[in-house]
This record gives structure tokens, C-alpha cells and sequence, in this order.
């Protein structure tokens, strides 16, 4: 799977900080944060994709504390928006103000220009507000009064929903969810981990939270990610795990759509970076499979009676689907 003499000395160069700079973000989060190392290692491959990400865990396990530590480190605005049932897309774009004094309307942008965008609970407020956030994470514009807006750059959307809760909430349709370049399921911490949260409650102050990157150094790693070397075995292993998700079985209604192959090549190429590798291996792609495609497959009611997830028919896919 490496490439021969194909990879240049600027692309190295270019990786070999990549990786050193990455495990400087990493380090300098963990001053605030405990434990939820994987969760923050996708946060990081969606940025380095320029992609959005779902995150499915219950209330107090750092998911907000996590995002905001993240937008510190790399320079960028952040802003938590709570969802709710009576919200309206416009206490999320924004909307026209009218002066009567002047007799004249000026635009007042909502939360969603900034950086990074938290929709806290995602799935409570109604179908119309779910719809127009997420023609902001696919367009990265607003139309507010006939008059078009460009969103910050760089710009990422992090959705939450706990698993528990359904009553009152609106579940995010099949085409929805699949423009979530991924679904990361967050876990209760370890024995130690919460030891050490309660401890360092107690501190004084929390920890202050140094810049490791601009926002134009995120633009160079998301190009340098880009650049990755990915063999042409691995786009043939990556198209083969998406395209068995199609294959007619008693567990699934349907499988992944072409945007699933599209996310695990170039989220494959980011973890690659992350290893401060200029090409990338199998085990990139399977280390990543499951958040990438968990929520882009629609189980069948025998998948459902059997309670058998889609994580458990991601791994039957590995088993059949040979690697190279």
C-alpha cells in the first residue's frame, strides 16, 4: 500500500508536522479534558475532512466541554444552541429588523454564523428547524431576506442526541442524518478517568487552553489530508464494504449511499495524517468504518426484533469483504 518514490519531500515535510502538531492539539485538549480520546480523534478527522459530526451519548460526559476546548485550541468562534420544540429556523439564521425611526429593515445574523456549531439536542426542535440548519451545513450560506450570506470559514456543524429521551423529539430522517459525515457513539468514562473528573472539580480554576493552530493552518491540514497517497487496492476495499451495505439481506432496508464511499476515503486519508503517514493502509479505513457508516444503514424489522445494530452488521461486512 505504499507508494514508491511517488510521495514528495514537501508532502513528508508536510505530514511529518501534520502528525507533531495533531498530538500537541490532542495533548493541550487533554488539559481540560478526561479521557474521551476517540471521540476527540473524530472531531479531528471531521475537521481535517471539512465534515459534521453526530454525537449520540447521555447528558454530562464532556461532549460540550469537548467542542469548546476544541474550538479554543484551533482560534475558532463557537456557540451552543439548546433545540427545542418551539425554536424557529429563524432564532437560527437570523432574520430582518425594522427601524422605525429610519423606516429602514437591516439583517440580524443568527448563532449559525460562527465556526463551530453546537445543536445540543438536535433531535428536539421540529422538522423545519432541523431542515434549515441542515441546508446551511450543505450549502454554507443563508438566505435571509433574499439577500445570500456565506458562513464562517472554516465551518462545522456538531449535532447531539441522547439515546435514552425520545419522548417530544423528532427524529432526524434517513437523508438528513446521511449529510453527518459521522455518527460517533460517546461512552461513559473509565473507573479512573472519573476519579480524576471529580478531582479536578475541586481545583480553583480550570485549566487555561493555549492556541495551537489558526484557522489558516486548518485549511493547510485539510489540503495536506487531501494529498494523502490512497492505493488503488484501498479505493476497490472502500467501494466493496460500502457496496455490501447494499447487498439484499433479511437485517437491511437499505444500505449506504455513494457519500458513505466519498467520507471513508477521505476520512481513511485524515487518520493516515494522524499517524503522520503519507498513505493509507486497511487499517484506516476499519478503524473509522463504523462511525462513518452506523448511521447511514436502515435496519429491517427482523434486524430490529433480532436487536441486532448496525455496528453488528458492520463487522459481518468485515468479515466477508476481503482486505487487501
Amino acid at each position: 500500500m505504499e507508494p514508491e518514490k511517488s510521495v514528495s519531500s514537501e508532502l513528508k515535510a508536510k505530514v511529518a508536522w501534520a502528525g507533531e502538531t495533531l498530538d500537541r492539539l490532542r495533548q493541550e485538549i487533554s488539559k481540560a479534558v478526561i479521557g474521551q480520546t476517540q471521540m476527540i480523534d473524530r472531531l479531528l478527522i471531521a475537521i481535517l475532512c471539512d465534515g459534521h459530526v453526530l454525537l449520540e451519548g447521555v447528558p454530562g460526559i464532556a461532549k460540550t466541554l469537548v467542542v469548546n476546548t476544541l474550538a479554543k485550541a484551533l482560534q475558532l468562534h463557537f456557540k451552543r444552541i439548546q433545540f427545542t420544540p418551539d425554536l424557529l429556523p429563524s432564532d437560527l439564521i437570523g432574520t430582518t429588523i425594522f427601524h422605525p425611526k429610519e423606516g429602514t429593515f437591516s439583517v440580524q445574523k443568527g448563532p449559525v454564523f460562527t465556526n463551530v456549531v453546537l445543536a445540543d439536542e438536535i433531535n428536539r426542535a421540529p422538522p423545519k428547524v432541523q431542515s434549515a440548519l441542515l441546508e446551511v451545513m450543505q450549502e454554507r450560506q443563508v438566505t435571509i431576506a433574499g439577500e445570500t450570506f456565506k458562513t464562517e470559514t472554516p465551518f462545522f456543524v456538531l449535532g447531539t442526541q441522547n439515546p435514552i429521551e425520545h419522548e417530544g423529539t423528532y427524529p432526524l430522517p434517513e437523508a438528513q442524518t446521511d449529510r453527518f459525515m459521522m455518527k460517533v457513539l460517546v461512552n461513559y468514562p473509565q473507573k479512573k478517568e472519573e476519579m480524576e473528573v471529580v478531582l479536578r472539580v475541586s481545583q480553583p480554576s480550570p485549566p487555561a487552553i493555549k492556541a495551537i493552530l489558526s484557522p489558516a493552518d486548518i485549511t493547510e491540514l485539510q489540503n495536506t489530508a487531501r494529498a494523502i497517497y490512497l492505493d488503488e487496492k484501498i479505493l476497490n476495499y472502500i467501494v466493496d464494504i460500502v457496496m455490501a451495505t447494499r447487498a439484499p439481506q433479511e437485517l437491511l432496508e437499505y444500505g449506504a449511499s455513494p457519500r458513505a464511499s466519498i467520507y471513508l476515503a477521505a476520512g481513511a486519508k485524515a487518520h493516515a495524517l494522524m499517524q503522520a503517514r503519507t498513505y493509507v493502509i486497511p487499517f484506516d479505513v476499519k478503524a473509522i468504518a463504523a462511525d462513518i457508516l452506523r448511521h447511514r444503514l436502515v435496519l429491517s424489522y427482523e434486524a430490529q426484533a433480532q436487536e441486532v445494530t448496525a455496528d453488528k452488521i458492520i463487522e459481518q461486512i468485515f468479515e466477508k469483504v476481503p482486505t487487501p
